[in-house]
C-alpha cells in the first residue's frame, strides 16, 4: 500500500483521542448516552484542531450497536464502513465545490428517505461558509424541521459568513486552538509507536510553527522526518520550519539591548543570508521578547509551553525592565505591519534593528534623548514655581476657613462652561436635512426604531437608546442625544452609523446618512433654522410636525406661541367681555 500521510493514519477514531477539546468530546458523549443528540450541530474553529474527526466520530458512536460511554467500538461493520467512507447513511460534503442551490435542494430530497444501513443518516457538510445565499436559503426549512433520524453536522473555519437563521437553528461548538503541550505529547506518542527517535526541543519548535493546529503539526513532523532521515533532531526541525535558534535569538536580542548597533546588524545579515525569511524572522523575535516578559512573571508557565531556556535567555530576561521589554514588542509589532504591503522587507528589518538599539532601557532617559530642547527643562521649573504658590495658596486658604462650599462654584464654572463647549455642533448638516425633511420620513423611522435597535450590537444599541429622530428627509436622518458625551461617541463611530444606514435600507428600504446632534441644542437649531428661511425671505414650507418630536411647548416658535395667546385672548373678551373683575377667595 501506497504511503499515507502521518495526519491521516493518526486521525482520531475516538472522542478521547481528539486532543485539547476534553469540553466538547465530552459534552458529545454526554449526549449520545442520554439519547439528548440534536438534529443539527455547528463545529467551527481554526483548521486543524478535529472539527471533522469529531464529526465522524459522532457519526458512528451515534449509529454503533456496541456503543460503550459514547464511543464508538470501531470493530464493527457499521464502525469500518464509516471509518472507510463506504457508508451511504454517513454523506460528505464539501460546500466549497458543491456550493449551489441544485445541490443542497439534491441533499434535502434524499433527507426525506430513511437511512437503509444504520439507524441514522448523518449529513457532513465541510466548509459550510462557502455556500451561495441561495443554497443557505434552500437548507433552511429542513434544518429547522428535518426529517426523522437525520441529522446535520456543518464545519467551518468562518462562523460569521454564516447567516444568523442557519447558526440559530443548530448547536454549535467552538473548537479552541490546541496548546503547544499538547501536540507536543501527542507527537512524542506518534514518535514512540512507529520507532522514530526525537529531540524533546524539536517537537516544542514544530508544536510552536504549527500555531494551535495538530493537522499542520503532523504534517511538519511528517517533513522533518523525511528530511532528517527517520529522526527528528533540533537542528533539523529549525531547517524545515525556518525558524531561529534560541541561540541565534539571544545574540541578536542581546546586542540590541546593550546598543550595540554594528553587532546587531550584522547579526540580522548573518541570520537572513542563512535564508530565514523576514516575516517568519519577525515572529520568532516577537515571542522570544514575550518569552522575556512571561519568564520575568511566571517562569514555570514558560518551561511548560517552551521546555529547555538557555542560560543567556536566563540571563538576558533577568537584566532587562520590563519596561525596555514593551518598547521592543511595539517596535516589532509595527514593524510586522510595515512589511505586509512591500517587497523589501529587509529595508525595515535593519531600520527597525537600529531601533530596537537605538531604545533606551528607562524612560526617564528617553525623554532626554528624545531631542528636547533647553526650553523644556525652563518651562519645568516654572511649573514647579507654580506648584508651590498654589501649595502656599492652598495654606492661606485653610488658615482663613474658606468653606468648601464657597469655593465649589469658582472650580465647577469652568468645567460646565468648557463641557457645553467642548462638542459642536453639525449645524450645516442639520440644516441640509431641514431643507428637505418630511412628516411621513420621519414616521417611516420612528415606526422601525425598535427594530433598529435589535439588529444592532449591544454596545451601539446601548448608545441609541438614549437617543431619539428628530428630524428626516430623504438623504439624512438627525438624531437628538440625550447626553454630550454620548452623542460625541456617536459623531466618531463609523461603525454606528454605517450599520443605521444599512439596517435602515433593510427595514424601511430607506438609507439616509446621521447626523448626530444633543437634544439640548435641537430646538435652537431648529428656530435658527425658520427663522434665517424668514429673514433671507426664501419662503421655506416645512412642516412643523416632520422637523420636531418635542412636547407641543417646545416645537412652537416664539412668534406662533404669541398667536395663539392672541387668538384665546380675543375669544375670552368676546365670552366674558373687557371689565375687569377681582374675585376674592372667602
Amino acid at each position: 500500500m501506497a504511503y499515507q500521510a502521518l495526519y491521516r493514519v493518526w486521525r482520531s477514531q475516538r472522542f478521547d483521542d481528539v486532543v485539547g477539546q476534553k469540553a466538547i468530546t465530552q459534552t458529545l458523549k454526554n449526549a449520545i448516552v442520554q439519547k439528548k443528540t440534536s438534529h443539527a450541530y455547528l463545529f467551527t474553529g481554526p483548521r486543524g484542531t478535529g472539527k471533522t474527526s469529531a464529526a465522524k466520530i459522532f457519526a458512528k458512536a451515534i449509529n454503533c450497536k456496541h456503543s460503550v460511554d459514547g464511543e464508538p467500538c470501531n470493530e464493527c461493520e457499521t464502525c469500518l464502513a464509516i471509518t472507510e467512507g463506504r457508508l451511504n447513511d454517513v454523506i460528505e460534503i464539501d460546500a466549497a465545490s458543491n456550493n449551489g442551490v441544485e445541490e443542497i435542494r439534491d441533499i434535502r430530497d434524499k433527507a426525506k428517505y430513511a437511512p437503509t444501513q444504520a439507524d441514522y443518516k448523518v449529513y457532513i457538510i465541510d466548509e459550510v461558509h462557502m455556500l451561495s445565499t441561495g443554497a443557505f436559503n434552500a437548507l433552511l426549512k429542513t434544518l429547522e424541521e428535518p426529517p426523522q433520524n437525520v441529522i446535520f453536522i456543518l464545519a467551518t473555519t468562518e462562523p460569521h459568513k454564516i447567516p444568523l437563521t442557519i447558526i440559530s437553528r443548530t448547536q454549535r461548538f467552538d473548537f479552541k486552538r490546541i496548546g503547544t503541550q499538547d501536540i507536543v505529547e501527542h507527537m512524542a506518542y506518534i514518535l514512540k509507536e512507529i520507532g522514530v527517535s526525537y529531540e524533546e526541543q524539536a517537537l516544542y519548535v514544530i508544536g510552536r510553527a504549527a500555531e494551535g493546529g495538530m493537522r499542520d503539526a503532523l504534517s511538519i513532523l511528517d517533513q522533518t522526518i523525511s528530511f532528517s532521515d527517520e529522526k527528528v533532531m533540533l537542528a533539523d526541525a529549525m531547517q524545515v520550519t525556518g525558524s531561529l535558534t534560541y541561540e541565534m535569538m539571544d545574540q541578536y536580542i542581546g546586542y540590541c539591548v546593550a546598543g550595540n548597533v554594528e553587532e546587531a546588524l550584522e547579526t540580522l545579515e548573518s541570520i537572513l543570508s542563512s535564508g530565514k525569511e523576514a516575516r517568519r524572522f519577525l515572529e520568532d523575535i516577537l515571542l522570544y521578547c514575550r518569552d522575556l516578559l512571561m519568564y520575568q512573571q511566571a517562569p514555570k508557565l514558560l518551561t511548560e509551553k517552551v521546555g529547555h531556556l538557555t542560560e543567556n535567555f536566563k540571563e538576558l530576561s533577568e537584566k532587562t525592565d520590563a519596561e525596555k521589554i514593551y518598547q521592543l514588542i511595539q517596535i516589532l509589532s509595527d514593524t510586522q505591519n510595515d512589511i505586509r504591503f512591500t517587497n523589501n522587507a529587509n529595508i525595515y528589518l535593519e531600520v527597525a534593528t537600529v531601533k530596537l538599539a537605538k531604545t533606551v532601557r528607562k524612560p526617564v532617559t528617553a525623554l532626554e534623548t528624545s531631542g528636547a530642547s533647553p526650553v523644556d527643562s525652563g518651562e519645568l521649573t516654572v511649573l514647579r514655581q507654580q506648584m508651590e504658590l498654589l501649595q502656599k495658596e492652598l495654606a492661606e486658604i485653610r488658615k482663613n476657613g474658606v468653606s468648601s462650599k464657597e469655593a465649589e462654584p469658582v472650580k465647577q464654572a469652568p468645567r460646565v462652561a468648557a463641557s457645553r463647549n467642548a462638542l459642536r455642533m453639525p449645524t450645516e448638516r442639520v440644516y441640509q436635512v431641514l431643507n428637505e425633511a418630511t412628516k411621513e420620513h420621519l414616521l417611516n423611522v420612528k415606526n422601525v426604531w425598535d427594530d433598529l435597535l435589535q439588529m444592532m450590537s449591544v454596545t451601539q444599541r446601548a448608545m441609541l437608546r438614549a437617543s431619539e429622530p428628530v428630524a428626516a428627509g430623504p438623504n439624512g436622518l438627525v438624531v437628538a442625544f440625550d447626553y454630550e458625551i454620548v452623542c460625541g461617541r456617536a459623531m466618531d463611530d463609523n461603525d454606528m452609523q454605517l450599520a443605521v444606514h444599512n439596517n435602515l435600507s433593510r427595514l424601511a428600504n430607506y438609507a439616509p446618512n446621521l447626523v448626530c446632534i444633543t437634544r439640548e441644542s435641537w430646538p435652537k437649531l431648529r428656530q435658527s433654522f425658520i427663522s434665517q428661511g424668514k429673514e433671507t425671505g426664501e419662503g421655506k414650507t416645512v412642516e412643523l410636525e416632520a422637523i420636531s418630536s418635542e412636547d407641543e411647548e417646545i416645537s412652537l416658535l416664539p412668534e406662533e406661541q404669541q398667536n395663539n395667546s392672541n387668538q384665546v385672548v380675543d375669544e375670552a373678551v368676546a365670552i366674558f367681555g373687557t371689565e375687569l373683575v377681582e374675585v376674592i377667595n372667602d
